[in-house]
């Protein structure tokens, strides 16, 4: 493609990335058929090609975007999977983060919307708030799931998400939290490597019990797990709000946290659509040298559970069939899918591919709150796939895909290192032990 942007934008490093990959998109439309929003919509402005073209004319133009333009790039789930398919090796994750943060600067959103987006980055990125939000959402959840709309969708939600403050996991769990402590060296055996392990938001305040799981399963592969003091949230949620800002504030506090924590042979957080961001930082920072060359020494250390968590043989408790639900962030983003289902079956566990395994689940991290349409039609295209492997179970590495996917019409939704944890001696998951009478143990042989 040609541009027209001036020399005074390209001196913008995120702009001159823009070009780039403006530059090499050939519009061959390869992309539109891996686009869970043109798949189901049917719109050219709703697939890769066709924001490409609004977003080039908003960038060349400046200023505030055409309502046209924010609806078609708001409907993005950002999921990428236009950024494996494409022959021309455009990087569409450059396009559409720039044209949200733009977006974000010039367009004078309705009261209604900036005050839902303001919430969502202020709650979802803080754990306590997560679960204070959750407890409301549940009280009035009566009223407010009959609403339309987004708060209708966060009351609906709540209604079907597990979390802690009803029930717990195992305090027993948690003395396995750091291998090489008293209680590691033992049974474990002594730790060979150290991983820092970033907390998060939305998950520590939902299903903590994740972590604790990986813990264990890797401290018996040798590797001493420690959380990162001082680090939050990976800062994502914001960042694909296009609020770069409040997204750098939260990476500086992620990378600051790496360096404190001295010499270790890899970065972990056990939600791969944070895992995603994590290995983004460099270009987070591309307009900002010094804490680029930060963000590229901590991104070098980023590592999918997946990667460390290598395949050991194990008795599964029980038989089961596993459908394998890979996230967008993991395949698309990350690129590194594959490997989550060899551990699980060398754990004892049937698993199986999901039909149209490469489409978005509708989650997106905050989409499915702020598109709950788009997102419970790809939910119930992802679930009606899933039903046609008769599963027992669902696995999935990512907390949005976990808490979007859950509810009664569908089967239980299980973390893998939850699954390969219970097959090697830890607690029964609690996604299986809620939804037990759903689990019937097959026989072998």
């Amino acid at each position: 493609m040609r541009t027209n942007l001036s020399p005074l934008q390209l001196a913008d490093p995120h702009i001159l990335s823009v070009e780039k990959n403006l530059r090499a998109c050939v519009h061959c439309g390869i992309c539109t058929a891996t686009c869970p929003t043109y798949v189901i919509l049917g719109d050219e402005r709703d697939g890769p090609r066709g924001r490409i073209v609004m977003m080039q004319r908003m960038f060349e133009t400046g200023g505030a975007p055409a309502a046209e333009t924010v609806l078609h790039v708001d409907r993005c789930l950002s999921c990428l999977g236009c950024r494996t398919a494409c022959p021309s090796s455009v990087d569409y994750a450059r396009l559409v983060d720039t044209a949200r943060a733009h977006i974000h600067a010039h367009y004078a959103r309705p009261l209604r919307e900036r005050l839902l987006r303001g919430t969502i980055a202020l709650v979802m990125a803080r754990p306590a708030l997560v679960k204070f939000a959750m407890m409301l959402a549940r009280m009035f959840a009566p009223i407010a799931s009959r609403l339309p709309g987004a708060f209708g969708a966060m009351a609906r939600k709540s209604l079907h998400t597990p979390w802690p403050g009803l029930t717990r996991p195992p305090s027993s769990a948690s003395r396995f939290w750091v291998a090489g402590s008293k209680a590691g060296h033992g049974e474990y055996g002594e730790a060979t490597r150290r991983v820092a392990l970033m907390p998060g938001c939305v998950q520590q305040a939902l299903a903590p019990e994740i972590d604790l799981a990986a813990a264990r399963v890797l401290a018996r592969r040798g590797i001493a797990l420690k959380k990162m003091g001082g680090a939050g949230c990976c800062g994502a949620l914001a960042h694909h709000l296009g609020r770069r800002d409040e997204a750098k504030a939260w990476a500086r506090l992620a990378i600051e946290a790496f360096e404190k924590a001295g010499a270790v042979n890899a970065v972990l957080i056990t939600a791969t659509g944070c895992a995603a961001h994590l290995a983004d930082y460099a270009d987070l920072f591309c307009d900002e040298p010094g804490w680029q060359a930060r963000a590229e020494r901590f991104a070098a250390k980023v590592r999918d559970f997946s990667e460390l968590a290598t395949p050991r043989p194990a008795a599964a408790p029980e038989t089961l069939r596993i459908a394998f639900h890979t996230p967008c962030s993991l395949q698309h983003g990350l690129r590194r899918g594959g490997l989550g289902e060899a551990a699980l079956r060398a754990a004892g566990f049937e698993v199986h591919d999901i039909r149209e395994g490469h489409l978005c689940c509708g989650s997106a991290g905050s989409y499915s709150l702020l598109q709950p349409e788009i997102a419970g039609t790809l939910r119930g295209r992802k679930l009606a796939a899933i039903a046609e492997l008769g599963a027992d179970a669902v696995a999935s590495a990512n907390i949005g895909c976990l808490t979007h996917l859950s509810g009664p019409d569908a089967p239980p939704i299980v973390h893998p290192a939850e699954l390969i944890d219970w097959a090697e001696g830890g607690p029964r998951p609690r996604a299986l032990g809620q939804a037990k009478s759903a689990v019937v143990p097959r026989k072998t042989g």
